[in-house]
């Protein structure tokens, strides 16, 4: 069975995000930083070269895969600041209904600026969130 291509690497989150060559989007991935670093009490880790997760959790497939994922994490794509809601959407409607100007993938929440969404609710859709992993999953 294949692995996942995305995986912990030892890539510095402090130089990467420091790398950022947009202010403004420098400073919407540091709020968005702290907001899960508060959800998960977890430190970050660059998950490949693009990617900052936040804590780990165990999955496994009614087909028989399985591996461990972030539980929450962010990577500041060139077209919008992706958000990895990895319970995906449907639990929290009423949040989404609230939060702004937005586009979603499967996990991903895509928010060009900051300014687009309010940040409160955010924020509690990123604990909301990462509560639902801890219930549903295995965590760490």
């Amino acid at each position: 069975m294949a692995e996942n291509k995305t995986k912990p690497t030892k890539l510095s989150v402090t130089e990467f995000i420091s790398s950022i060559d947009d202010s403004r989007k420098r400073a919407d991935v540091r709020k968005v930083a702290a907001m899960i670093r508060e959800a998960t009490g977890k430190r970050a880790k660059m998950w490949g070269t693009s990617i900052v997760g936040y804590g780990t959790y165990h999955y496994k497939y009614a087909s028989g895969r399985e591996g461990d994922f972030m539980i929450a994490g962010f990577s500041p794509r060139k077209q919008a600041l992706t958000v990895y809601i990895m319970s995906g959407f449907a639990p929290f409607d009423k949040l989404m209904a609230k939060l702004g100007k937005y586009k979603t993938g499967k996990s991903c929440l895509y928010i060009r600026r900051l300014t687009d969404v309010d940040e409160d609710v955010l924020e509690r859709l990123i604990d909301d969130s990462v509560e639902y992993m801890r219930k549903k999953y295995e965590t760490w």
